[in-house]
């Protein structure tokens, strides 16, 4: 186990690097000028070019990565172009709204994944795995902004049951909880889908093993042989599913929190993007691949307690 985390630390250390010299390279060779975004349109030509040496983006590109690099292994991931804002404080502030988000989104696909796949599996060949199949193509087919739009016009336009948008409420208040129904569906749909495909394809893969007849041939109720034998042993790979979508969620928001107008890293990125903000778009990346590394390495250390025969050293 400690092997396994010191490899992932390394690898993580390695993925980060690698990450931050693309993405630096993208925003290096995209078209368009930060300086124009800062100067405006008032901006004469010396005014841009002196922001231009204020930033450092007149230096060669290997000495502003060099200068990048040098800086964040000391924490500090530079300040927005546009508000001037500390990248860590920036990020600091959404980062909650987005792991709500993905939390939120994740249970949601969780329970819906798990229980249809399971009844389809169960129900294999009737009309409840016809229906069950409909929904996971349903669900993945759908885009979210589509299906956010959807859910605001029936459920808060029409029926206002629930807020149209924003996330400003703590999450122990009911207000709190109401605001993160209708993103965290709209999130959630499409690895709902994903998860109650792969549950279905597992559990009939484990029904077939010789250790189900057996336990059936031993005389153990069916109840038992489902929840203890078979469904236990088919988590595995749902568990990679569930691990590898719930990093997509971290980083993915970007449509859902527009849609809702949530304040989350997503919408900071895609914004700082559109700005030319190098460092929001660099610290924002960085932060999603690590956080995808890590829920990778919890998957991974998962596994070993669902199946102790599962030996990384």
């Amino acid at each position: 186990m400690i092997s396994l985390i010191a490899r992932r630390i390394v690898e993580l250390l390695l993925l980060l690097v690698g990450i931050s010299f693309l993405v630096f390279s993208s925003m290096y060779i995209a078209p368009g000028d930060p300086s124009t975004m800062i100067g405006g349109p008032t901006a004469t030509e010396s005014d841009l070019e002196n922001i231009r040496d204020n930033l450092g983006l007149n230096d060669p590109f290997l000495v502003q990565y060099g200068r990048y690099v040098k800086n964040a292994v000391q924490g500090d991931f530079g300040y927005s172009y546009q508000t001037k804002q500390s990248v860590y404080e920036a990020i600091a502030v959404r980062f909650p709204n987005t792991l709500k988000l993905a939390i939120a989104s994740m249970i949601v696909a969780i329970i819906i994944g798990i229980v249809t796949g399971l009844i389809s599996a169960l129900r294999h060949n009737t009309w409840l795995d016809a229906t069950s199949t409909t929904f996971a193509l349903a669900g993945i087919s759908i885009p979210n902004f589509w299906l956010g739009a959807l859910l605001i016009l029936v459920f808060a336009v029409n029926l206002q049951w629930l807020p149209v948008g924003g996330m400003d409420q703590p999450l122990y208040t009911w207000e709190g909880i109401k605001q993160l129904i209708l993103p965290a569906i709209t999130l959630g749909t499409g690895s709902a889908a994903m998860i109650a495909r792969m549950t279905r394809s597992s559990i009939l893969e484990v029904a077939k093993a010789d250790y189900i007849r057996t336990a059936r041939a031993k005389g153990l109720k069916e109840g038992k042989v489902i929840w203890i034998h078979t469904l236990k042993n088919a988590m595995i790979p749902v568990i990679t599913v569930i691990g590898l979508n719930f990093g997509l969620l971290l980083g993915g928001t970007i449509i859902t929190e527009k849609v809702f107008a949530i304040n989350g890293v997503g919408r900071l990125m895609i914004d700082a993007i559109a700005m030319r903000d190098f460092p929001l778009v660099q610290g924002s990346v960085l932060l999603v691949a690590t956080l995808f590394v890590v829920v990778n390495l919890v998957v991974d250390i998962v596994y070993t307690f669902i199946d102790p025969r599962i030996n990384y050293d």
